[in-house]
């Protein structure tokens, strides 16, 4: 009987930090309304970049205000590092004010233009043809390009809806895609619907104003261009 009984100290310690709960990696769309200069892209990519933040997509647009472009963030990590996140844009000079849409409702669209190819012994290119057009029109996507070989396809919608069509058209042999990358924005009134919260920075502040105040509940009024 000369077999160990129980856990040393150095069992129980690596026993408890590996049943420690791992962070939670949640999907946050963040709108960002920035100044319309010439370099704000390269600060904010910069910014993730050197704290090491993974952008899953990025894209920057024009307004309805020419002094304003709005970018539309998507990143995903636990509550920690958006609120990392969140600190680190407020002290850029061009932003604005940023939204974050995690638990509200909003509509986000992602454009994707693809060449698929035509050609191969099985099936044949006609009928590879006519399936991938039957393929588009169920999921409402628009051809918008023949050639002998090929055809491009349009498709919009939320990025899981556009994963799926890749995965679907990818067997006939995908030549080549291009995303343009999520834009998103708020169903209706935010504020007093229901309960459905934002977290917004405030606009910029002066030196010396404290980073640390929460932020606060944003007004729809507030938010950035619609």
């Amino acid at each position: 009987m000369g077999g160990r009984l129980g856990f040393s100290r150095l069992d129980a310690y690596h026993w408890s930090v590996l049943s420690e709960p791992s962070p939670t990696v949640i999907r946050h769309v963040i709108a960002a309304l920035v100044t319309n200069e010439p370099g704000v892209l390269a600060q904010v990519a910069g910014m993730f970049a050197a704290r090491g933040f993974n952008i899953d997509s990025l894209v920057v647009g024009r307004t309805e205000n020419p002094d304003l472009s709005r970018m539309t963030i998507v990143v995903n990590g636990d509550d920690a590092v958006l609120e990392q996140l969140r600190k680190q844009l407020q002290k850029l000079v061009p932003v604005v004010k940023v939204v974050d849409y995690l638990d509200s409702a909003f509509v986000e669209r992602d454009l994707m233009l693809v060449q698929v190819s035509t050609v191969g012994d099985q099936p044949a290119a006609g009928s590879k043809r006519s399936e991938l057009v039957e393929l588009a029109n169920l999921f409402r996507a628009k051809v918008v390009d023949v050639g002998g070989d090929r055809l491009m396809i349009e498709i919009s919608g939320a990025e899981d809806k556009v994963e799926a069509f890749i995965d679907l058209i990818e067997p006939y042999g995908i030549l080549e895609l291009a995303r343009t990358g999520v834009i998103a924005m708020p169903r209706g009134r935010l504020a007093g619907s229901g309960g459905t919260s934002v977290t917004a920075l405030r606009p910029r502040r002066k030196a010396g104003s404290d980073d640390d105040d929460p932020a606060p509940t944003v007004d729809p009024k507030d938010l950035p261009p619609s």
